[in-house]
């Protein structure tokens, strides 16, 4: 399969993340973000999330998200706002669904595919031109676009989420868009899937919850 595949259909799990998407884009309102304090993700996580960031997917991931939200001077761009970090965390701990997980992933393979085949180079091995022209490329058609979404999905979840899902570093996002974010803040450990009844049941899961009840 590669992007280009005329049978894809957009899955289910695809469109309530579109209509999500929406959601998310009107979710900043107006206001001065109060002073807190920095929530950080779990180191494990960090530590594992460095060694992973030097191969792929997640090196590809990582030029994508900083293609799709560059730095700027008018505001924080994918890399400020640990959106790889993030996306890591929604993938390796979070209980999405197992085939947006397989999506993201291969599409991975899928990009560096078409790049090879256009510019016999590998996405990463690109400048910003020639990756612009790739990103357009499978822009236009189902699954590309779909792919795309997915990410900038993730990138509107990492600018507006608390800390502690990986993102939005020290409410950096936040404050860009003069947010006023809820509190409580949930630290790590008592995030929306750590909580029962919302995270998976793995030998994981049950290691951890053994050594807090020792």
């Amino acid at each position: 399969m590669s992007f280009f595949d005329k049978k894809y259909q957009t899955p289910r799990w695809m469109s309530k993340k579109l209509s999500r998407r929406k959601l998310l884009k009107s979710a900043a309102g107006a206001g001065t973000i109060a002073a807190m304090p920095s929530l950080v993700i779990a180191q494990s996580t960090v530590s594992k999330f460095q060694s992973d960031l030097a191969k792929n997917p997640w090196l590809t991931l990582d030029a994508v998200l900083a293609h799709l939200l560059p730095s700027s001077a008018s505001g924080p761009g994918a890399n400020e706002l640990n959106a790889t970090l993030y996306l890591y965390n929604v993938v390796t701990e979070q209980t999405i669904d197992q085939e947006e997980k397989t999506f993201i992933l291969k599409g991975v393979g899928w990009l560096n595919g078409y790049s090879e085949s256009q510019l016999k180079k590998s996405f990463i091995a690109l400048n910003d031109a020639e990756r612009e022209t790739m990103l357009r490329g499978i822009s236009g058609s189902r699954a590309g676009s779909n792919w795309l979404n997915t990410l900038i999905n993730y990138l509107f979840e990492a600018m507006l989420s608390p800390p502690s899902y990986g993102g939005n570093p020290d409410g950096i996002g936040w404050q860009w868009l003069e947010h006023q974010a809820g509190f409580p803040l949930p630290p790590v450990g008592k995030r929306y899937f750590e909580l029962p009844g919302n995270h998976q049941i793995s030998i994981k899961n049950l290691t951890v919850e053994a050594k807090r009840k020792a």
